[in-house]
């Protein structure tokens, strides 16, 4: 078996970094529209980006194109995300809006790893063009830009099922059709539509076009970055925005395949998925008990006026608040509404445990995933029934389907690793200068990227105050999050760089 074919990996990474090179350019209108200055280094980054991915394809486009191999999609898929971070971070440089290195890298890995993590303190001062720049990334990291160009482009002449398999979130092997590039495609366009029709909506609702298009990239990313300092709380006072940035993280954090059902009309297929059941009952009671804390927790006299009303106003407040902020944290968008640390320490103890459930398989959201607690969960009961019937063979049924033993200990390891990662994350930032809350916030956010967390990186805050380490140690857990742990950290097992 042959080791590695570089000659392929290089050309792959070229082409990715010519088509984060064409995102960059697209910037380049707002800032003309917009008469700003920051278009020629917004320009010079695109040209930069795209220029180095063509040399890099150049020089690698007549390698044989032998069939790709697990060991080269992994190294693709991770060597292709710090080179799209590298060169995402310099339109940023080179127009002088983050000065420090390392807080480009930082707003930039938290971007296309779509935590919604920042170092910014003055959003809204930034311009437009950067902005713009800044909600993109998450666009492109939300699918995988590695999956866009399987997608567009097939006349690479090697196999993508390594590459969407690596990329992709979520254990779900689920595929709409045969072919690994048509299931790509019909990802983008399903992605691409929905951003569209967000955008449409909120327009409609009332904001401005530029923040529609910005705030629909992050949303269907599951990003959330906001061209707001106060995120989506600038819109407390347009319920109707917030409904429909709600209502598109829900379905941001759903399965894409079970979304193409839906729009197919399979719309029974949808509500028999045992994963989305739980996604949807999971989330519907989370809501209900956080809107009762909420309600009776900051006005207890409610309880005795319930006709009055501003009752009725104040229930519909906290339903949206605590709606808006469930789906958010459990689908990692990171989009804020109001500062659930300041809840009661209960409500805020429920929230922070949504930071370890995730959204669905399948979606643009980080996290465990659903589907990984429910196979877990049966997975302990089976092995009650086993104490007691130590001989029989009882397998483990998701969605009517016996789960292969193979599939049981890959999501046992990767829950083991992540919360070993999360312990040792939470120590180490407490080793840097972070009190307990705020190193358990960091650890918790950066690893399932899901943006504010507690203490000092609270939806009111945010990573700035960090030091030099901590802020590359947060990048490296963005990462490894969002490529799913084991893409990552099997590139630093001596076996994976053998030659058998």
């Amino acid at each position: 078996m042959r080791n590695f074919n570089f000659k392929i990996i290089l050309g792959f990474l070229g082409l990715s970094s010519m088509l984060n090179g064409f995102f960059m350019l697209m910037a380049v209108p707002f800032s003309i529209y917009y008469k700003e200055e920051a278009k020629w280094g917004i320009l010079a980054a695109g040209l930069t980006t795209i220029l180095f991915g063509f040399i890099l394809w150049f020089f690698n486009r007549n390698s044989k194109k032998s069939s790709l191999q697990k060991k080269e999609g992994y190294l693709i898929v991770t060597l292709g995300w710090l080179i799209l971070t590298l060169t995402g971070t310099l339109p940023y440089v080179f127009t002088g809006t983050i000065t420090d290195y390392t807080n480009a890298f930082f707003e930039t890995i938290s971007g296309y790893s779509t935590t919604g993590s920042s170092i910014l303190l003055d959003i809204e001062s930034m311009p437009k063009g950067i902005l713009f720049w800044r909600s993109a990334t998450h666009w492109i990291g939300g699918m995988g830009i590695i999956v866009l160009t399987v997608a567009i482009l097939p006349m690479l002449g090697i196999g993508g099922m390594q590459l969407f398999m690596a990329e992709a979130p979520g254990p779900s092997a689920d595929k709409m059709h045969p072919r690994i590039t048509e299931t790509a495609k019909r990802l983008w366009l399903i992605y691409f539509s929905l951003t569209f029709v967000e955008f449409l909506l909120l327009k409609i609702a009332g904001m401005t076009w530029f923040d529609a298009i910005n705030h629909a990239m992050a949303t269907l990313s599951t990003g959330g970055f906001s061209t707001k300092n106060s995120s989506m709380a600038y819109y407390n006072d347009m319920p109707v925005i917030q409904y429909i940035v709600m209502a598109f993280m829900f379905i941001a954090g759903t399965n894409f395949i079970l979304t193409y059902f839906a729009l197919k009309g399979k719309v029974q297929r949808v509500l028999k998925n045992e994963e989305f059941k739980y996604y949807f009952f999971g989330t519907a009671i989370f809501v209900i008990v956080l809107t009762v804390l909420i309600l009776f927790y900051q006005d207890p006299n409610l309880q005795t006026s319930i006709q009055h009303p501003m009752v009725w106003g104040a229930a519909e407040s906290a339903f949206r608040h605590a709606s808006f902020q469930v789906i958010s944290v459990l689908t990692t968008t990171g989009f804020v509404t109001a500062d659930f640390t300041m809840w009661s320490s209960f409500a805020t103890a429920l929230m922070f445990s949504l930071f370890f459930i995730g959204g669905s398989a399948g979606s643009t959201s980080g996290g465990v995933k659903i589907v990984r607690h429910v196979i877990m969960i049966k997975n302990s009961f089976l092995e009650f029934k086993k104490l007691i019937h130590p001989n029989a063979i009882i397998p483990i049924r998701y969605d009517g389907s016996s789960v292969p033993q193979n599939i049981i200990m890959n999501i046992l390891s990767f829950f083991i690793l992540y919360m070993l990662i999360f312990i040792c994350s939470a120590v180490i930032f407490t080793f840097m200068g972070l009190d307990f809350n705020s190193g358990l916030g960091a650890a918790a956010s950066s690893l399932g990227n899901i943006g504010p967390a507690i203490g000092t990186v609270s939806p009111v805050d945010n990573f700035e105050h960090l030091s030099t380490s901590a802020t590359w140690f947060c990048s490296f857990l963005m990462l490894i999050g969002r490529l799913e742990l084991f893409t990552v950290l099997i590139l630093f097992t001596p076996f994976f760089w053998k030659k058998y």
